[in-house]
């Protein structure tokens, strides 16, 4: 078999299978459950890193097919999830699904970008990177539940209609804003997977009567 198998990418894969669980809730309508798994795949890519790096004799291969395949994944989880679960939600104008277009693009750029300068950045050190340019394309998977979180704050559904179009519209552009944004300390990272935590009981427990006061039905 090819490629690389040890425990370094397990995380990697099983963010990738809440991604598709994801598509296949947002196909059959299921858009609580699809926003969960984009908030698990976004957990489950907030340690794979650290976990890979536990490993001290990786070699230059392995190194490099885990980026590769962590940028393939990301693509699925955070790129084409959240377009399918933003459609379902009501981005159905052509308007709409062109700026879903731009959005899967943005994600595709910086995926790539990033695969090219992380590989050159790991040839010339090896500390931990401190900064990212631009937003990480795995920001969708906070972004998109805590606007589902106080969606119910919204006036009425094509208020949130509205809304939802410009989060998507400023998350897209960040990916490919050349801006540094500070990598997240340990602590840090502990209390945002707290956050999104919260937001996923919210969005399992309580969004179904908030989200029938803005009357969608899918």
């Amino acid at each position: 078999m090819i490629g690389f198998y040890d425990y370094t990418v397990v995380l990697t894969y099983i963010g990738f299978a809440s991604g598709i669980m994801g598509m296949f809730c947002a196909t059959t309508k299921h858009l609580r459950l699809a926003v969960f798994f984009l908030a698990l795949s976004g957990l489950c890519d907030m340690f794979d890193g650290k976990i890979a790096r536990t490993k001290k004799n990786r070699t230059e291969e392995e190194k490099s097919f885990g980026i590769q395949i962590d940028s393939l994944c990301d693509m699925v989880c955070f790129g084409v999830l959240p377009i399918m679960i933003c459609f379902k939600m009501g981005m159905r104008h052509i308007y709409s699904m062109a700026l879903l277009i731009l959005y899967g693009l943005a994600g595709v750029i910086r995926l790539g970008y990033f695969n090219v300068m992380e590989e050159k950045r790991q040839e010339e050190t090896d500390e931990n990177r401190k900064y990212y340019q631009g937003l990480p394309i795995t920001s969708m998977a906070i972004a998109l539940p805590v606007f589902v979180v106080f969606s119910p704050l919204l006036p009425n559904h094509q208020a949130f209609i509205v809304m939802l179009h410009f989060m998507v519209a400023s998350v897209g552009a960040l990916f490919v804003i050349d801006f540094k944004i500070r990598k997240l300390s340990a602590k840090e990272l502990f209390l945002l997977v707290i956050a999104v935590a919260a937001a996923v009981a919210v969005i399992l427990f309580i969004w179904r009567s908030w989200w029938n006061l803005l009357h969608f039905h899918g």
